[in-house]
């Protein structure tokens, strides 16, 4: 008589093999937890994201300007579809999802309660906030979910365009008039620190990060990739002839690494307990759009089950 496989022992084995785990494989309860969590709060990090650009779709400075940041939101848009759809395997439902969302319960990624106070910032975000999602989400498209990982191949390969378009503006700037490579700068510095914290918290203050690197969710911690992300960027930035505003940061030959000063983690925790500058707002606009589209979403339901019932008939 053959004896069942222990399910706990089959998904290690596939894990530690670098096998994907797909949605009708036995998981532990915890894995499926741990991945709604993430999957959803990064679908809600791509919605919310697309709030402080969008105020900026008609005031910015030409139709090509227009034309690519409405491209860029929608591609976000997207986004936070596949990822939605990737979550939903999973058991959970969209419409769970976004009244999670709504209710202030589930979070997004910290980043996306500060204000776009100039067109400068539509190059900053492109340049840091993207660059550092890239830093974070190339390594997802390894991750061991294999519909995360799937999703994540055509969602880096768009913020990659989306980076590319924000340093092009902050190029564009830096080399401009005194006054425009001033707004630059002055976006430069209010987007370094929040960028830094979008790692999320130090490795001994993030509960979760060893487990999800044991199943190879993660592959890098938060410390790890923030590095990752200041060796990368402060060449761009001398290219740039702009200044991180570091005092402390330098080039430390021993470790190959740049080092930097201390984020302020304080601040950090105050903007995801929701009382950062837009948090409000942010969830206000939300709120607002998911009520005044009920209609449509209530028309497009009535259209797919006439679509059904024509073609029973």
């Amino acid at each position: 008589m053959m004896q069942t496989p222990d399910p706990q022992l089959l998904f290690d084995l596939k894990v530690a093999e670098e096998q994907r785990i797909e949605p009708k494989d036995w998981m532990p309860e915890p894995y499926r937890r741990t991945l709604i969590r993430q999957i959803s709060q990064h679908a809600h990090s791509e919605i919310v994201g697309m709030l402080p650009e969008g105020n900026w779709i008609t005031r910015a400075p030409s139709l090509r300007r227009k034309a690519v940041l409405l491209a860029k939101v929608q591609d976000e848009a997207g986004h936070g579809l596949y990822l939605y759809s990737a979550a939903e395997t999973l058991g959970v439902s969209r419409e769970q999802m976004i009244a999670d969302l709504h209710s202030g319960k589930a979070k997004y990624s910290s980043i996306f309660n500060y204000p776009t106070l100039s067109w400068a910032d539509m190059g900053a975000i492109g340049w840091l906030v993207d660059g550092a999602a890239i830093m974070n989400q190339v390594p997802l498209c390894r991750t061991s979910y294999g519909p995360y990982a799937r999703a994540m191949v055509r969602i880096c390969k768009e913020e990659s365009f989306h980076q590319r378009q924000g340093y092009e503006i902050m190029m564009t700037l830096a080399k401009g008039s005194q006054e425009q490579k001033a707004m630059a700068q002055d976006a430069l510095n209010r987007w370094w620190w929040p960028v830094l914290m979008m790692f999320g918290p130090k490795d001994d203050e993030s509960p979760n990060t060893a487990q999800s690197m044991q199943w190879k969710i993660k592959r890098f911690s938060n410390d790890e990739l923030r590095q990752k992300f200041v060796d990368a960027t402060v060449p761009q930035a001398e290219y740039l002839d702009l200044t991180i505003p570091d005092p402390d940061l330098k080039w430390n030959e021993a470790r190959g690494h740049y080092d930097f000063g201390a984020i302020n983690w304080e601040e950090f925790w105050e903007v995801v307990k929701g009382n950062g500058p837009c948090n409000r707002q942010r969830l206000e606009a939300r709120q607002k759009a998911h009520a005044e589209g009920e209609w449509v979403r209530e028309a497009a339901m009535a259209y797919a089950k006439k679509r059904v019932m024509s073609y029973e008939l």
